[in-house]
């Protein structure tokens, strides 16, 4: 499992309004070609500039594919990008504050201490 990959993830595709639209009408297509498009290439630097070895095991895979957001904060990723993220898919589908307050009672059964989110 990696915190970093989730979080890159959720970070990359929320700066991108093409994407978040992508990620919210085909999530397990978006997954599939981000993880081989974008999972190995480094933040903010040149195309050229790239690693091999990351990749989502089975569990993130199926929580980014499925939008499972309460599964993906208890794997750690840092809540604030998956909030902003959810908001900016699913905000549209209720009237004022409607998905965050979704989102709030979807994790309510979380307790403290909170999963880690250090990377």
């Amino acid at each position: 499992m990696s915190k970093y990959l989730l979080n890159k993830f959720l970070f990359t595709v929320d700066r991108d309004p093409d994407l978040v639209e992508r990620y919210r009408e085909d999530p397990q297509g978006t997954v599939e070609w981000w993880e081989a498009t974008f999972a190995n290439r480094l933040l903010n630097c040149a195309e050229a500039e790239a690693s091999t070895w990351q990749r989502f095991d089975d569990t993130e895979r199926t929580a980014l594919s499925t939008h499972d957001y309460p599964r993906l904060f208890a794997l750690g990723a840092h809540p604030f990008l998956t909030l902003t993220l959810f908001i900016a898919m699913f905000e549209r589908d209720h009237d004022g504050l409607g998905f965050q307050l979704e989102y709030a009672q979807r994790l309510a059964h979380m307790s403290l201490p909170y999963p880690d989110i250090a990377t």
